[in-house]
């Protein structure tokens, strides 16, 4: 394979920027600059020149052996002075060594995947932590990074490893008596297994929204104070504001960090019947983000007022404008005060808190997909084994396709189309 380059740290001036080089000529590429290299995984300070000997920078050099590496090859790591005109010079040295080339993206987590130092799952945990904002993506990145997620999946694998051995040992001495029936232990296998599978599905919905960001709608009728409410929360003018019915058309977005979850707040057109066909469209968009958001804050002028739609576990009902209102009302909110709005905050922060305590390791649909077809593979490998061992060659096939969907979870099989997909949201130096 090519040895491969790039810089590993962002674009533009800083303090130090790393240039990484990984594949077979790294080392060679390391001594051609700095000549002699420090032994590995113990940085040395170097004098970095061109072929005649020309000073470019004076570096750390950090070379790792293959075995060693993150990539799996040998690594040597450049840590520079972080100049734009020292990393334009040391990458347009290293273009110019036969056998060396610039990375594509990804391309250095793809190796690690090749070589066999990340498993699928692992990098789709790096691609996460990389992009984590909130302290909950962090952590739930590092535990997919960490390889929680690999090393469930293979205690799954062995079980049904397990199971599948001891059906297909029966199989072979069909015509002979078998001592000891081995039905009972390999349905407690396959059930044991099946139902972790489905517990591990069912998390992957929230463990997606803990990635991607949890989505709150603030609903009500006009001129009740939502934009107000919103502006309030995100401590700045999001939303457009006046005493008009009618002033928001649109949804309005606030990306907002709560407790170290991500949320979206949702500012939402206010519900009425209205025969102006702009503010209609404001409307209907209006009731179909708030019944697909994953919480409802339902904004009322008064205590009794009906609802637009019934609200599901978790929303919140809140009376507005307490400022102007002579309300007793548990939970009311003005913000253009602030009375009641951090009493708001946290009510939404605590839902959202325990929504996320039922998220599992698995955190993209593609890991839901996978989990639901293994556990399918074992409903009917169930219901075979109540078919005597004359069907038991047909369970065991089951059991074969059940093992080959957790395999996919962690890229054994089956993968090769989602690489080039997955690999192409890295950057070069990564």
């Amino acid at each position: 394979m090519d040895t491969i380059f790039a810089l590993a740290t962002a674009h533009g001036k800083a303090g130090v920027s790393v240039i990484r080089i990984s594949g077979a000529r790294a080392w060679d590429a390391g001594q051609m600059l700095c000549g002699q290299m420090p032994k590995s995984h113990q940085a040395g300070l170097r004098n970095l020149t061109d072929a005649q000997g020309v000073l470019v920078d004076q570096a750390l050099v950090l070379p790792f052996e293959d075995q060693r590496s993150f990539t799996g090859e040998p690594v040597v790591e450049l840590h520079l002075h972080g100049s734009t005109a020292i990393v334009a010079r040391v990458m347009e040295l290293l273009g110019a060594v036969e056998g060396l080339r610039i990375a594509e993206p990804g391309e250095f987590t793809r190796r690690a995947l090749e070589n066999g130092k990340l498993d699928l799952a692992q990098v789709e945990g790096l691609a996460d932590l990389i992009d984590a904002e909130t302290e909950a993506q962090r952590r739930q990145a590092l535990r997919v990074l960490a390889g929680d997620l690999g090393q469930t999946a293979e205690a799954w694998r062995s079980k049904l490893i397990r199971a599948a051995s001891l059906l297909e040992a029966t199989i072979d001495f069909a015509d002979e008596d078998v001592p000891v029936d081995v039905t009972p232990e390999v349905r407690e296998l396959l059930t044991s297994t099946r139902s972790e599978i489905t517990k591990e599905a069912e998390g992957v919905k929230t463990a997606e929204r803990i990635r991607s960001g949890f989505e709150v709608a603030i609903i009500g009728a006009p001129n009740v104070g939502k934009s107000t409410l919103l502006n309030a929360i995100a401590g700045r003018d999001a939303a457009i504001t006046s005493e008009y019915a009618g002033t928001t058309r649109d949804v309005i977005e606030v990306k907002l960090d709560l407790n170290g979850l991500a949320v979206t707040l949702l500012d939402t057109a206010g519900l009425r019947e209205t025969e102006d066909f702009v503010e209609k469209i404001g409307i209907d968009r209006a009731l179909s983000r708030a019944h697909d958001a994953d919480m409802r804050v339902f904004l009322k002028s008064e205590a009794s007022e009906n609802l637009p739609f019934e609200p599901v576990e978790g929303d919140l009902e809140v009376v507005g404008k307490a400022d102007i209102r002579d309300t007793s009302a548990e939970h009311s909110v003005s913000g253009k005060t602030g009375q009641g709005v951090d009493a708001l905050v946290s009510s939404i922060s605590e839902r959202l808190l325990q929504r996320s305590a039922n998220a599992g390791i698995a955190t993209r649909e593609r890991h839901r997909q996978a989990l639901l077809l293994s556990g399918q593979y074992l409903g009917t490998a169930l219901a075979g084994l109540d078919f005597g061992p004359d069907h038991y060659d047909v369970v065991a096939e089951d059991m074969r396709s059940a093992i080959r969907a957790l395999n996919s979870l962690i890229g054994r099989v089956d993968v090769e189309n989602l690489l080039d997909e997955i690999f192409s949201s890295f950057c070069l130096g990564k």
